[in-house]
Order: C-alpha cells, then sequence, then structure tokens
C-alpha cells in the first residue's frame, strides 16, 4: 500500500480507511491534523500543532446541555443504549454490555502501531487504575481502518497492550468502525452523536464518554488525550 501524503485531507483519509487492510509495510503519518476541541463539560482545550501549524474551531459538544447541578442530559438520538448490544472480547468471547450498567465508560478505537498510541495507551492505563474502584471502565475496540495500523491478531493485539502498556481494561474483537461492516455498536455510537466532519470515525483513537444510563454525552476527535478528558469522567462519576 503507499503512503498517505501527509497533506491529504482529514475525511479523504477517513473515507480511504473504509477498506479492510492487511498491509504492515505502508509509513503512515500519526494521524491527520485535527482542529483542537473543547469539551462541553470542562473548561479544558486541547491545541494540535504540527509542522508550525495550529488551528482552532468552536466548541463541538455532543451533550444536549452543559454539566448542570442536575446532571448531564445526553442528546438521545435514539432510544437504544449500550446496553442494547453484546459484543465479542478479545478472546472472541461474548460480552454483553449491560455488565457495565451504572458505570462510565469511555470506548476508543484502539491501534498498536499508530503515532498516537503510546501516549493514549499510557494515559488511558493511569485514568484506568486511578478510576477503576470508583464506577469508570475504558473499552478498547482495535480497528485496522486507519492506515492498516492495527494489523495483527487478536493474540498479538492483547499481547501488545497488555505487555507494553500493562492494560487491565478490557479489549474487545478487532472489528470496523466506518463502511458498510461497521460493528452494531459503533452504528449505535456514530448514531447518537455525530461529528464536526459527520458521522465518520476520523482516525485511531475517537473516544466516546458514556453516562451511568448508557448514553452517549461526549465526543472527542483522535487528538483530544486522555487526560484532557478527565475533568469530564469526574463529573460524571460525581453526577
Amino acid at each position: 500500500m503507499a503512503s498517505i501524503p501527509f497533506s491529504a485531507a482529514p475525511w479523504v483519509v477517513a473515507l480511504r480507511g473504509f477498506s479492510r487492510s492487511n498491509s504492515d509495510s505502508a509509513t503512515f503519518p500519526a494521524a491527520p491534523s485535527w482542529p483542537s476541541v473543547r469539551s462541553s463539560l470542562s473548561s479544558s482545550q486541547s491545541t494540535f500543532l504540527q509542522n508550525g501549524f495550529s488551528m482552532s474551531i468552536p466548541t463541538v459538544s455532543v451533550a444536549a446541555h452543559r454539566f448542570e447541578a442536575t446532571g448531564i442530559h445526553a442528546r438521545a438520538a435514539t432510544d437504544k443504549t449500550l446496553y442494547d448490544f453484546t459484543v465479542k472480547d478479545i478472546d472472541r468471547k461474548d460480552v454483553p454490555l449491560n455488565k457495565f450498567k451504572g458505570k462510565v465508560l469511555l470506548i476508543v478505537n484502539v491501534a498498536s502501531r499508530c503515532g498516537l498510541t503510546s501516549s493514549n495507551y499510557s494515559e488511558l492505563s493511569h485514568l484506568y487504575e486511578k478510576y477503576k474502584n470508583q464506577g469508570f471502565e475504558i473499552l478498547a475496540f482495535p480497528c485496522n481502518q486507519f492506515g492498516g495500523q492495527e494489523p495483527g491478531s487478536n493474540p498479538e493485539i492483547k499481547q501488545f497492550a497488555c505487555t507494553r502498556f500493562k492494560a487491565e481494561f478490557p479489549i474487545f474483537d478487532k472489528v470496523d468502525v466506518n463502511g458498510p461492516f461497521t460493528a452494531p455498536v459503533y452504528q449505535f455510537l456514530k448514531s447518537s452523536t455525530g461529528g464536526f466532519l459527520g458521522d465518520l470515525i476520523k482516525w485511531n483513537f475517537e473516544k466516546f464518554l458514556i453516562n451511568k444510563n448508557g448514553k452517549v454525552v461526549e465526543r472527542y476527535p483522535p487528538t483530544t488525550s486522555p487526560f484532557q478528558i478527565e475533568k469530564d469522567i469526574q463529573k460524571l462519576l460525581a453526577a
């Protein structure tokens, strides 16, 4: 597979990600240059700088309202909740997601060979260790649709995450997050939120924050680090 030029538009890269790729020899940029996004739940703002260039756009919120004393009101684009779905874990065993009922969840599409891999896995592991006993879970879904950067088998992915990054949070079966073979759980996540470029997942490590009722309340672009989401997690845990 040919290299994707850095100058390729983000949505072009995402659309190329529709096709399944088994290539592990191509080289790709860490991620497209995404605009910065401020969470509606906290005051933090991230700016993505690359090649001396920075961009910022207005706040993009998935939540219908800001966090209030009465709690967070998720925008309900569907009557379903996350708890209506069953997925397969990294060992291909069925996992009904209602086992996470009443918990705050962060759902991430992960990859092992992305420029964002090390920082995201390290910060995700830190957050999980810090909040797992307070009702917080991270659900990681490997995906090979972006630059072929998750080409390994499930056992290889599991060994990589658990050995190199000491990941203790649940890792699931490799899935498609875009295109005709999109996993049902990702169809739900995208139908509940949209995004600043539409419903497409844009790259590795896009993130969805789920409240204790199984509804999506916030969506973050790939370059929003897990640490930048910590205040939002805290508020949901306290709700």
